[in-house]
C-alpha cells in the first residue's frame, strides 16, 4: 500500500448540465454543479468557482493553522476570492487568475505577531502551490451501452 495520500469522487449527470459529486466520506454531503447561463442554467455554481473556493479555503486554513501553531488566537477569519476568466490563443475560456484576501480578525493581538506566519503559509498550501505550479491531469474515457428497450 503506498502512503501516498489519495481522494476520491463521483460525478453523475442529473440532467441538462447539472451534476452531483459525492465525495469519498460517506458522512460529507452531496453537491451540485451547473454551468452558467447560456451553457447551464446557472442553478449551482461551476468547476471554476469550486477552484476559487479551493484555493481561498486552503489558503485560510494553512494561515489559520499557522497562527494555532504560534499561540494566536483570532477571532474569526474570513476570505474574499476574485477569479477573472481569459481567453487562451485558441479562444478557450481559461481561469486567467484569481486574487484571494485573507481578512483574520485580531481581537486585541497586535498585527506584528502574525509576521512569520505571513513569510511561510502560502508555502504549505496544498492547493494554491500545487494550482501555481501545474498539476498533472491524466484523462480517460470508458464508453459504456445502455440495455436496448425491451431487453
Amino acid at each position: 500500500m503506498s502512503d501516498t495520500p489519495t481522494f476520491s469522487l463521483d460525478l453523475e449527470r442529473r440532467e441538462r448540465f447539472q451534476f452531483d459529486v459525492t465525495f469519498d466520506d460517506p458522512s460529507w454531503s452531496t453537491i451540485r454543479l451547473d454551468e452558467p447561463v447560456p451553457i447551464g442554467d446557472g442553478t449551482a455554481p461551476n468547476a471554476a468557482r469550486l477552484v476559487g473556493a479551493a484555493i481561498g479555503n486552503c489558503l485560510s486554513a494553512s494561515l489559520l493553522f499557522c497562527l494555532q501553531k504560534s499561540r494566536v488566537e483570532l477571532a474569526g477569519m474570513s476570505a474574499h476570492v476574485e477569479g477573472a476568466l481569459a481567453r487562451n490563443e485558441r479562444g478557450r475560456l481559461r481561469i486567467a487568475s484569481v486574487h484571494v484576501t485573507l481578512k483574520p480578525l485580531l481581537d486585541g493581538v497586535p498585527p506584528e505577531r502574525l509576521g512569520r506566519c505571513l513569510e511561510l503559509f502560502e508555502d504549505f498550501c496544498i492547493v494554491t502551490e500545487s494550482v501555481r505550479k501545474g498539476i498533472e491531469v491524466d484523462v480517460s474515457v470508458e464508453t459504456q451501452e445502455t440495455a436496448p428497450a425491451g431487453d
